[in-house]
């Protein structure tokens, strides 16, 4: 997934420099009629944008999911909350 994010932003000239572009990841594991599933993952991203960028750092954010292989495999099996915490960096002129 976060590759797929990567790529997106890309796309929009958005780097994802690693002190730029961060993904913390949780999930959960519950017992499903006597087995035990990954039933939830969330992903929370810090990204840390240039100056007027972060409209199109959101937008990459409203896509990434539907064009990600990962994603789309476990789509109706596996829960995905993704959020991100989207700041722009100072304009070093």
């Amino acid at each position: 997934m976060m590759g797929t994010l990567a790529t997106v932003l890309a796309g929009k000239k958005i780097p994802t420099f690693a002190d730029r572009f961060r993904a913390d990841v949780e999930g959960d594991i519950e017992d499903v009629g006597g087995v035990m599933k990954i039933t939830k993952i969330r992903v929370k991203y810090t990204i840390k944008v240039p100056p007027g960028k972060v409209g199109e750092a959101r937008e990459a954010l409203g896509v990434y999911l539907e064009q990600c292989p990962g994603a789309m495999s476990v789509k109706g099996a596996i829960a995905i909350d993704d959020s991100a915490e989207i700041t722009e960096l100072e304009d070093v002129r």
